[in-house]
């Protein structure tokens, strides 16, 4: 259950509908998701964080595809259950297949039990990994 109300379209405030309306523009779309309807409740931090994901996730040296896996992989570390299935359906309508996700999985379970292994380690990073 969600520590704020999820806002309906009629109990937003202006703010918060302009917002709500440009999120519908740019993903051409009328669904509005529960992550944007708890954060309506505040909406300076709605709109700042509408303009800062739209910029990361727009047009960009990456792909679209390639920008929602590092989105899953990051949630999946932070243990996300939101966003690990809200940017899972988001990559799968952008291409990815169940093969790719799983490859996915594998990658960021190896990923955080050697970063564990070499932070209980303590090993020093190699010159050769340093910028120059």
């Amino acid at each position: 259950m969600s520590t704020v109300p999820l806002l309906d379209d009629a109990d937003l405030s202006p703010e918060a509908a302009a917002v709500f309306a440009d999120i519908r523009a740019t993903r051409k779309t009328d669904f509005i998701n529960n992550f944007w309807r708890a954060l309506a409740n505040d909406p300076p931090a709605l709109k700042r964080t509408w303009e800062s994901l739209k910029q990361v996730m727009g047009p960009g040296t990456l792909d679209p595809l390639t920008k929602e896996l590092i989105y899953v992989a990051v949630s999946m570390t932070n243990s996300c259950e939101y966003c690990i299935r809200s940017h899972s359906a988001a990559a799968r309508s952008k291409g990815m297949s169940e093969a790719q996700f799983m490859e996915l999985v594998s990658i960021v379970a190896m990923a955080s039990e050697t970063n564990r292994l070499a932070i209980a380690l303590q090993v020093p990073v190699d010159e050769a990994f340093k910028p120059v």
